[in-house]
């Protein structure tokens, strides 16, 4: 008997230092020049960039996800699905109470921010007459007022470029993201580029679908270039 319970708690002991070295399922990865929000087990956490030992920046009942950094660091806008909804969220990138910032049934979720940090950009389709289609807004950090929609028909990813004239997006949802070498409708059109407020038309970019979300980097002349990443 007692070389079963000896044998018993090696298997134990063995199967736990497995688990600990078992790699963890982290999703949603947001920077700062600071830090690194990222999304697990429905919680929101942050690490530092320098690394060390996460800590868990949410622990309300429901799910929180799509983390973005304010521009400068020191808010975290989030998608909150605590009674049933998705809704824009904002919290310190220090840990507090989630400030709730949308409140309406469709299912509002985070993109990103303005480049004043003075709003939230997300996509909803509470206007959209197809369910499955998004259109872009922007709440106001304040959350006074209602959203702002931007003149466009639809958007699923947007990003806004650092000096705020212009505007990355993907104009409608892949209902299929894991595909390789496709190249059917899902690509076509695949990154646009829309200049507000000085013309309603935008234009296509020559970058194709990826199926990753849109951002934006700078290149050596200091000029915005839409890329994916």
């Amino acid at each position: 008997m007692k070389k079963i319970a000896l044998a018993f708690v090696c298997l134990l002991a063995s199967t736990l230092c497995l688990a600990a070295d078992a790699p963890l399922l982290l999703r949603k990865p947001a920077i700062s020049r600071t830090q690194i929000a990222f999304t697990y087990a429905g919680d929101l956490w942050v690490v530092s960039r320098d690394g060390g030992d996460a800590h868990r920046l949410t622990t309300g009942v429901g799910i929180e996800t799509d983390p973005m950094f304010s521009p400068d660091g020191s808010l975290i806008a989030f998608t909150g699905e605590y009674d049933g909804n998705r809704d824009v969220y904002v919290v310190p990138a220090t840990g507090g109470v989630p400030h709730r910032l949308t409140y309406h049934p469709g299912a509002d979720e985070v993109l990103g921010w303005t480049p004043d940090g003075k709003s939230i950009l997300f996509h909803s389709p509470r206007n959209s007459f197809i369910p499955f289609i998004d259109r872009l807004y922007t709440m106001p950090l304040s959350g006074h007022g209602f959203p702002n929609e931007l003149g466009l028909p639809s958007g699923e990813e947007a990003s806004f470029s650092p000096d705020g004239t212009q505007l990355a997006y993907v104009p409608h949802p892949q209902w299929e993201p894991g595909w390789k070498h496709y190249r059917g409708g899902q690509t076509t059109p695949g990154l646009w580029i829309w200049l507000p407020p000085a013309t309603r038309a935008p234009f296509p970019a020559t970058i194709p679908m990826t199926p990753t979300p849109c951002g934006w980097a700078t290149r050596s002349t200091s000029s915005p270039t839409a890329t994916a990443r």
